[in-house]
């Protein structure tokens, strides 16, 4: 487990507001290994690997959280997922009908980039019984009102969860960076004017973070630089790495899904089936002996 892949929470003693910090290297690496894009799609990519990490650090129960946009721009659809392994994975994929321009390809933020389209966030329990409940799959639609995506998660928080939440991004080649800060429902402070004064002077101190400070500092030096004159608890911090979930097992389920008659087509037309994973692009092939196993020996021939 990379040590240059983690999460940091932290929280104010003195008021209710509290923080994430998330610095992604080997893991965002290996997702780029799978995706090889434009910079500017690759930093994207990076963005939703961060957001999905921070979404992932309340997670109580065992699955995941999955950030995905779908658009009719360059981009068809762009996805990262966490898991309560902090196991990180992501996607994207181009349009094909639609050519990338040298400035997209090098500067476009996300609405340049996925054009008119949807954000979604699934939160997908792998059991049903989670801690002496049900928890559901929920799934949560994220207007994409704003051209990148700290601005859109930002109104998230704010109309569908009533927490005031910043949101911070920073990407290059190598590593990406996500920083939150987000108000708690008031206990500290109980007076509205107190509170939104020590928000502002929290935003206002965190605002001055420049890209390049998130990205080659060490978190805590981050929150010195910010908030030293106020009093911080820094937690210990969570390690994310990559990982996929794919498997030879899921693969063989995934191929009796699409039916019967079509796979029978397939093994007549091509003598066995290969299968590659999009995330990590492990190779999966099944002779034709081991698909009439599958389908109880019944398969033409």
């Amino acid at each position: 487990m990379s040590s240059n892949d983690l999460l940091h929470r932290f929280l104010f003693d003195d008021c209710d507001i509290r923080g994430e910090i998330v610095t992604l290297g080997d893991s965002y690496r290996e997702v780029l290994s799978h995706n090889p894009q434009a910079p500017a799609i690759h930093r994207l990519l990076g963005e939703f690997l961060a957001a999905v990490s921070l979404l992932s650090s309340t997670l109580k129960f065992e699955g995941k959280i999955i950030l995905q946009a779908r658009g009719d721009g360059a981009i068809s659809t762009i996805m990262a997922e966490c898991n309560h392994h902090n196991s990180l994975r992501g996607i994207v994929r181009l349009n094909s009908d639609i050519e990338l321009s040298d400035e997209l390809a090098q500067s476009g933020n996300l609405q340049q980039l996925l054009g008119n389209g949807v954000l979604v966030i699934t939160i997908e329990p792998q059991r049903a019984e989670n801690f002496g409940g049900t928890i559901e799959r929920h799934q949560g639609i994220v207007p994409m009102d704003a051209d990148n995506l700290a601005g859109c998660l930002e109104h998230y928080f704010e109309q569908s969860e009533q927490l005031a939440t910043r949101m911070w991004f920073a990407a290059n080649n190598n590593t990406v960076t996500g920083f939150l800060i987000q108000a708690l429902p008031q206990q500290l402070i109980t007076n509205e004017d107190d509170n939104r004064d020590k928000w502002e002077t929290v935003i206002a101190l965190a605002d001055t973070i420049k890209a390049d400070e998130l990205l080659e500092l060490e978190h805590s030096t981050v929150l010195y630089r910010l908030f030293n004159e106020h009093p911080l608890r820094l937690f210990e911090p969570k390690a994310l790495h990559f990982a996929c979930s794919c498997s030879r097992e899921r693969s063989a389920s995934a191929l009796l899904s699409i039916g019967k008659e079509e796979v029978e087509e397939l093994l007549v037309e091509r003598g066995s089936i290969d299968i590659d994973c999009q995330f990590c692009n492990q190779h999966y092939h099944f002779p034709a002996d081991e698909i009439r196993q599958l389908l109880g020996g019944s398969v033409l021939h």
